[in-house]
């Protein structure tokens, strides 16, 4: 295989957390009055980590109110409720089964004690030599600051790894660090917009197979 190092977003890639960060997202809502988010509206919000995720709620709903006076009481609910609707995406598990012997990391825009617990919980942790959540780097993706930093810390070339992610934010995050990109469609975007990347697959039980023929496939 070309490559030594899988690098994974982790909402919306390797889990569906939607329904519990919509849920948090409502409970900071209610004392407003306003209008709650649905799950569409709630996968169309995320991914830019918590802060942007608020500016963008207060934005949404008008509300007379600055993204800090949200943020604390989203995180504590959120944390509450971490996993209670939180599931591991279909062929995830096989999927680093198969990858066994490849180096593979988490990069994430999500709290770091969030990220690492969800996946300590969800039975995933033992699978990554490294978590990298939004408070790791000086920046989030789509800068390529995390990604610089997994390359950094295990020790491998950017032409041996590749980033695997359901946003724009990964795969840009990714081809400014200099590495390949692997977007899923099942996600949280529209499979339209991640039209940069170097391939798409439809499940995660593909990922494997892809990278196993990566050298046939840039040959044609």
């Amino acid at each position: 295989m070309r490559f030594d190092l899988v690098i994974f977003d982790l909402d919306g890639t390797l889990v569906d957390s939607s329904p519990d960060i919509r849920n948090a997202i409502n409970h900071v809502l209610r004392p407003f009055g306003v209008r709650p988010v649905s799950i569409e509206e709630t996968r169309e919000l995320v991914g830019e980590g918590a802060t942007r995720l608020m500016e963008k709620i207060i934005e949404s709903r008008s509300l007379p109110v600055a993204a800090s006076d949200l943020l604390p009481s989203f995180l504590a609910y959120y944390g509450e409720h971490l996993l209670d609707m939180t599931t591991v995406y279909p062929g995830v598990v096989d999927a680093l089964n198969a990858l066994d012997g490849v180096r593979k990391a988490v990069v994430t825009n999500k709290h770091d004690h969030l990220s690492v617990h969800a996946l300590e919980q969800l039975g995933l942790a033992r699978y990554f030599d490294l978590v990298v959540g939004s408070e790791t780097a000086p920046a989030k993706k789509p800068s390529p600051l995390p990604v610089l930093h997994v390359l950094e810390r295990l020790g491998v070339s950017p032409d041996r790894a590749v980033i695997v992610g359901d946003s724009t934010y990964d795969v840009e995050a990714g081809k400014r660090a200099g590495i390949a990109a692997v977007a899923v469609t099942y996600g949280y975007r529209p499979a339209g917009l991640l039209k940069n990347a170097d391939v798409l697959i439809h499940s995660m039980s593909d990922l494997p197979e892809v990278l196993a023929r990566w050298e046939v496939r840039s040959k044609k």
